[in-house]
């Protein structure tokens, strides 16, 4: 609940930055495209401790096995505290967020391969292959992914 007193905090610290003439800038809000390297990405020591190895994923439009059973499309959109770091470590972090929703997700419906993922940030569908953008501001890192779960075995 939104008190008085924090109310009046607030009011406080928004009149010390006016009497001071700072001004609180847009940056800070900043949605930056930052490329992220898939093999990079799932190179990290964080991809192989977490990634068990049980679900393909097979990025873009490329080829894929032969497919046995399709189980439906699934669209994940994850988010992480960016604050203070680095574009890389914040978005390999959230991409490994993606792929781990994924992996659960594939875990539930039978499937053990994930095909034609694409990048699914704001419903824009755009085929990844070797990258995947990701939406880096000062605060948070955002990856949204979708994807097809099929059994391919």
């Amino acid at each position: 609940m939104f008190s008085i007193r924090k109310a009046a905090l607030v009011a406080a610290a928004f009149s010390t930055l006016a009497f001071t003439g700072t001004t609180v800038s847009p940056a800070l809000a900043a949605d930056d495209v930052y490329m992220l390297s898939v093999p990079d990405a799932l190179a990290t020591a964080d991809a192989h401790d977490r990634l068990d190895g049980s679900v393909k994923f097979y990025f873009g439009d490329g080829a894929h096995p032969a497919v046995v059973r399709r189980l439906g499309d699934f669209v994940t959109n994850q988010k992480t505290n960016g604050f203070a770091k680095g574009d890389f470590q914040a978005c390999s972090w959230v991409f490994l967020s993606a792929l781990l929703e994924f992996q659960k997700r594939a875990h539930d419906v039978g499937a053990d391969a994930v095909i034609n993922i694409h990048s699914y940030y704001k419903k824009e569908d755009v085929s990844i292959d070797t990258q995947v953008p990701c939406h880096k501001g000062f605060w948070v890192g955002g990856i949204a992914l979708r994807g097809e779960f099929v059994r391919i075995r």
